[in-house]
């Protein structure tokens, strides 16, 4: 995948070639820097941009060299509209109860984390974090960051998304949910939520990260349109 060039005078470094976790028999590399220092918010935002996500302190991005299925993709929230599907997803959830706070890891938490990753991810790295490491990934941020909770009628965590502040939008950094109530799509949920917030902050994109056509795991962030895909004459609707 090519990026639109970062003008800056930090180091970026590629990483040691992995396995990647989407496509079988390809190889995943990618290229970080470290979001530190003073001027950590701008570059963020010049990266969000430029079709790099956060994790911790580091931004990244696919670089490999054989292959460029990923896509940085965002959602036009001002264009959005509503499908059947996703009216019928938005109003079967309307009695949960929907908290933005700040990015303080608790235990409830974790535990539907985990739950998750078994679920879905049970060969990922992220099934093997303790509660250590998952507050890493919610505390350790040098940007502006926060943290969605969805609970039931009974205070009851089933849901939760950490997202990022961009200039231009919100950006999605990871979202998971209770798998015993994987019929409610709570995944789509946090998704509509977003993409209602950046409408109402007065902003005009909902980053979602990477995307691969090929990839049925993903298959879901093409059902948010029009959506925006990066190419190396720079952003696009999908589909033109």
């Amino acid at each position: 995948m090519k990026h639109q060039p970062i003008h800056d005078t930090r180091f970026f470094f590629a990483t040691a070639p992995l396995p990647c976790p989407y496509m079988p028999d390809r190889i995943e590399r990618r290229v970080v820097t470290e979001l530190l220092g003073r001027d950590a918010v701008a570059l963020h935002n010049g990266l969000s941009v430029a079709g790099f996500r956060r994790s911790h302190n580091i931004a990244y991005a696919p670089a490999c060299p054989s292959c460029q299925a990923c896509k940085a993709v965002r959602i036009l929230a001002r264009r959005f509209e509503l499908s059947r599907s996703q009216r019928r997803i938005w109003n079967r959830n309307k009695r949960l109860i929907i908290s933005e706070i700040s990015p303080v890891a608790s235990q409830e938490q974790f535990e539907i984390f985990s739950a998750y990753q078994e679920s879905r991810h049970s060969n990922g790295d992220m099934a093997k974090m303790d509660f250590r490491d998952y507050q890493a990934l919610i505390e350790d941020t040098p940007v502006e960051s926060s943290l969605l909770e969805f609970r039931d009628q009974d205070q009851t965590l089933v849901a939760a998304c950490l997202m990022d502040r961009v200039d231009n939008g919100l950006s999605a950094v990871y979202s998971y949910f209770d798998p015993a109530l994987y019929r409610d799509s709570l995944g789509t949920l946090m998704i509509l939520w977003m993409i209602d917030r950046v409408r109402a902050l007065g902003l005009e994109y909902a980053y979602l990260g990477f995307w691969i056509a090929e990839c049925s795991k993903m298959s879901y962030k093409a059902k948010f349109q029009p959506m925006e895909t990066l190419s190396p004459e720079g952003w696009r609707i999908q589909g033109k």
